[in-house]
């Protein structure tokens, strides 16, 4: 029996080994688009690659898998897990020495042109018949790094819809010369983002200012709300409100800067000098701008460099990430309109999907055997 995968990056190549290990019979076959398998891994966590969180519903199974090709992990704060080398390469490396030992099978430099409903697959370098395929291709962020979002175009004609697609956890820009001026300034605070003059979205987290705007990972997480704002035909007015101090009081602030002159004991000296420039040296509009900073958000950084795609095949046209319309066909990982906030969940999802639709064929493939 063959197994056909579609893309070699983290659902594909968890999918593919998983397989392998629970029925080593199987022909597994993997193809990629790219001249190399895992880019995109190499890119997760800023090289350290954040593989999963401890508090992901796939945490378990995603330790276990690579406990399996021992790879050993670690935590760090707010519980995000890590290979111990914190080398996104080691993980990769892993990847790929499992997968020779157990004989799975990887051609790069091959772009699958047409998938058809009898699991034909049509490539660049031939075609392929297949009793199961699994669609790993990744979605359409960090197209810098190659991703095209090809996987969309393969499973429309099998019946598949595609919710709208659009960058997430991704930075956001504006149009204020606020940010630009104290870029390189980092403050934890509450965000929210306000469109049409609702509240849309509201996180606690870092916020990194920028030349372009806004990065940091309260921002990131924020970021689909602003990018389905701005994928609509008419968008409307986005702004983002910053809560400088959620624990400090307006009066409080004022009261501080009656006594002290500045909010610098509390911001630093890059905040606390724009606001009270903003304000004009106002001790009571200063307090206002730092307990309700509003920045015009002009759109997000985008594809080239979202972290996710925002948007997918809909979770109700797959059972056990089986397709409904297609038997013995799989969607995994980024493909799927699931996401997840920053902190190893999205990553982890790509793991535990691929696994699940390779424990899926294994089952039926056991089931065919008795």
């Amino acid at each position: 029996m063959t197994t056909i995968i579609i893309g070699a990056g983290a659902s594909g190549l968890a999918a593919a080994i998983a397989l392998k290990q629970s029925t080593p019979n199987e022909k597994v076959i993997i193809l990629e688009r790219l001249p190399s398998p895992g880019k995109k891994i190499l890119a997760t966590g800023n090289g350290r690659c954040n593989l999963t969180n401890k508090n992901a519903e796939g945490f378990e199974r995603t330790k276990l898998f690579f406990n399996s090709t021992g790879l050993i992990l670690r935590e760090e704060e707010q519980g995000r897990i890590y290979p111990y080398s914190l080398k996104a390469q080691t993980v990769l490396d892993t990847l790929l020495e499992a997968s020779e030992k157990l004989g799975v099978k990887i051609i790069t430099d091959c772009e699958v042109t047409k998938l058809g409903r009898d699991l034909t697959v049509n490539s660049s370098k031939g075609s392929f018949m297949a009793d199961s395929v699994i669609v790993a291709a990744g979605g359409k962020a960090q197209k810098n790094l190659g991703s095209n979002g090809s996987g969309y175009a393969l499973l429309k004609p099998l019946g598949h819809s595609v919710a709208p697609l659009s960058p997430a956890l991704v930075q956001l820009t504006s149009s204020s010369k606020y940010p630009r001026a104290i870029k390189g300034t980092r403050t934890r605070c509450n965000i929210k983002i306000e469109i049409g003059g609702e509240i849309k979205g509201e996180e606690y987290g870092e916020i990194l200012f920028t030349e372009y705007g806004l990065s940091g990972i309260a921002a990131m997480d924020l970021s689909h709300i602003v990018s389905g704002n701005f994928s609509k035909e008419k968008p409307e007015k986005c702004v983002a409100v910053l809560d400088l101090a959620p624990e400090i009081s307006e009066a409080e602030l004022k009261n501080y800067m009656e006594d002290f002159g500045s909010l610098r004991g509390i911001f630093g000296e890059a905040l606390s000098n724009i606001i009270l420039k903003q304000a004009l040296n106002n001790t009571e509009t200063a307090a206002k701008i730092a307990k309700s900073w509003r920045l015009i958000i002009t759109g997000t950084k985008g594809f080239d460099f979202a972290q996710i795609t925002n948007g997918g095949i809909p979770l109700n046209e797959v059972d056990g990430f089986e397709s409904k319309y297609v038997k013995d066909l799989y969607i995994c990982g980024e493909l799927l309109d699931k996401q997840f906030p920053c902190g190893g969940f999205n990553l982890d999802f790509a793991w535990t999907s691929g696994i699940a639709a390779a424990e899926k064929i294994a089952e039926k493939r056991n089931d065919k055997n008795k």
